[in-house]
Parts: structure tokens; sequence; C-alpha cells
């Protein structure tokens, strides 16, 4: 019989293994079988193998791997990735290939940087590993077994999928906006008003909130909203009117403490709206209008001083000053004119004259 130089027999005699049957001819007496087996092919003695194990020279022709239960072997044949084995004994011929292998733990966490990356898309790798990307504008932190473990970078993550149990949370590093919408409040004057108030803040503390705070968007909602009403409490209504723009300055202080021990820092906080209740809405109104109206009188009369004042200086330079006193005559001819369609003069008197006769009455002279 010839084995050629990609197949290796093995020689059994009433059933029972001999030997192995290197390429080449070989005698076949009678009473023994031979099992032709493909070099290429992983050998799977099946459960015999400690039987095929006890010849030397069978096992010398054997690349053999021994995958322990927390373990996996990535085999790679002529250094390409061919399979990943699991545990148990894992036989392949010598001769025509050249297998080397990498071994891996299951029980460690991280998969190791000496792993291709192109490898641990493989369906064959895949189930053996978790996969968490963590974006560029996060943090995230590692848990295993619930416990914390430590901070991941942004980029892909990968840990094996053994007997520890793994998890992660990510948080958002950039600028988070909340608002404080319709906060029911009562000023010092025991007036109910509505106020809308908006705050942004940052996570400056990933690990502390990872290890040690719960729901801390909440947290510091609660914070700000004690600090506000705080703030309108201690003040009557026209004060909280008057200082809208401290409202912000004033809670971003008294939380700011607060906020640290959150893991977090607070960058802004201001009011958005301040909704007044509707006969209280009328009445400020009302105290405006009253107010302009004032403000209005006041320019009127100003202007009615101003203008007063006016004619009493021209009276009295048309008094030390006969030519402008016969100017501002004709002036005021000039306009009385402008209103009247005919004027009949009579005689031969100077025409001037007569129109001021006319026009302007004479002054009674009175009695000596």
């Amino acid at each position: 019989m010839t084995i050629l130089k990609h197949q290796r027999g093995l020689l059994f005699q009433k059933g029972d293994y001999k030997k192995v049957l290197l390429p080449g001819n070989h005698f076949i007496f009678p009473f023994q079988s031979v099992q032709i087996l493909d070099a290429n092919i992983a050998f799977y003695p099946g459960q015999n193998q400690n039987i095929f194990l006890q010849d030397p020279i069978l096992k010398n022709e054997l690349e053999i791997f021994e995958v322990k239960d927390n373990e996996i072997v990535i085999l790679y044949e002529d250094g390409l990735f061919k399979k990943v084995l699991e545990a148990g004994n894992h036989f392949y011929w010598k001769g025509l290939h050249t297998y080397t292998s990498q071994k891996f733990n299951l029980n460690e966490i991280e998969v190791p940087n000496s792993v291709d990356k192109n490898h641990l898309a493989k369906p064959e790798l895949s189930k053996f590993i978790y996969v968490f990307a963590i974006e560029p504008h996060e943090i995230g932190g590692l848990f295993v077994e619930r416990n914390f473990s430590k901070l991941l970078s942004p980029g892909t993550h990968y840990f094996w999928r053994g007997t520890n149990s793994i998890s992660i949370s990510r948080l958002d590093l950039r600028r988070i906006q909340q608002e404080i919408g319709g906060q029911e409040l009562m000023t010092k004057d025991k007036i109910n008003l509505r106020i809308n108030f908006v705050f942004h803040y940052k996570i400056i503390n990933p690990e502390k909130i990872l290890k040690e705070i719960k729901d801390y968007s909440e947290q510091i909602y609660i914070f700000l909203q004690l600090a506000l009403r705080e703030y309108v409490g201690s003040l009557t209504l026209d004060e909280i009117l008057s200082k809208k723009e401290e409202i912000g300055t004033f809670v971003l202080e008294k939380t700011k403490t607060n906020a640290e021990h959150l893991g977090l820092e607070i960058l802004f906080a201001g009011v958005k709206d301040i909704i007044l209740p509707g006969e209280i809405k009328d009445i400020l109104n009302q105290v405006l209008i009253a107010e302009k109206k004032a403000q209005a009188n006041i320019i009127t009369r100003r202007e009615e001083t101003a203008s007063t004042r006016s004619l009493l200086n021209t009276a009295k330079l048309m008094e030390e000053n006969q030519v402008l006193f016969e100017l501002k005559e004709l002036e005021y001819i000039e306009r009385l004119s402008e209103k009247i369609n005919q004027i009949q003069l009579i005689g031969g008197g100077h025409v001037l004259d007569q129109l001021k006769g006319l026009l302007i009455p004479k002054t009674p002279k009175e009695p000596s």
C-alpha cells in the first residue's frame, strides 16, 4: 500500500491500533486494515485518544494543543488565522503546514493588544469577547462583578467573555443644559409666582460619579431648586423683579460646593422667565401706566414752562427795542392774513397802518 505525501495511515490489526504509516510503500498482512487520513485536516482520535498517544512515533508526528476549561487558543496555519480552539486536546499533522498559536485565559479581563484587531471581528472569536465603544465626548467606567474597576478612554475596548460579569457605564463630558420649568414659588410678601430657570453644568470627576453617585443629574436639579426657593422666599416681589439678574449668581454660589461633592461644575445659572398671577400682572400694568402718565405730565409741564419763559424773554426784548416790536407785529399780521380771503382798505391812509388797525385791536386808554 502506498501512503502519499499529504496522507497518513493508521494500521489496525483485528480492530486494534498498531502503528502510524508515514508517506511511502507499506506491506499489509492479512487481518490488517489501514485508515487513510488527509494530513491537511486535523486528527480526531475520538475516545481512543490515550491509545493513540501511547505510540511515540504517532505522537511525534502531531502538533498537540492542550486547552483548559478557562482558556481558548487562536491557531495560525502558515501565519494565517485558522480557527479558535476551545477546551480539550487538538491534534494537527506536522510536515505540510507550520502551526503557531496564542493561548488566552478567559478569566483575565482585557483582551491584550497582541491580538490582531482584524481577528477580533471573526465569528469564531467574537463569541468570546465583549466589545464596547466609547465616543470622543464620553468617558467610560468598567465594572467587573458590579464593582468599579477603572475608567475607559474614548475608543473601542475588548474584554474576555469569561466567568466574570462585565459591564460599562458611559458619562457625557460635554456641557449639559437642564431646565427647572414652571417652578411655583412664594415670595416674602406671600405672592405666588412661577419661574423658569436654566443652568449649565459639566462633569469634572467621572470616577467619583461612577463609584459613589447615583442620579447625579437629579441631585444637582434638587440642589438648585432648593437654592432658588430660598432666594425667592427671602425677597418681596418688587425686589425680585428689580434683582432678576442676581438670582442666577446667588444660586450659582449657593450650590457650588454641593456640585463639587457630586463631581460636577456649574457653568451658568439664570432666570429664563418669571410668570406672575393674572391679578398681579393687571396691577403692575396699572402701576406702569400711571407711572408713564406721570412722566408725560412732568414733560408737558416742563415744555409749557420753557415756552412761557421764552415768551417772557421775547416780550422784554420787544419792550426794549421798537424795531423788533414792529417786526413782530408784521409777523402776526402775516399769520392772520393767511386766514382771511379778502380785505378792503378805504381812504388814502398808510396801508400798513390800516392793516394794523383792522387786525390788531387798539388798547383802550386808561381813564385819567
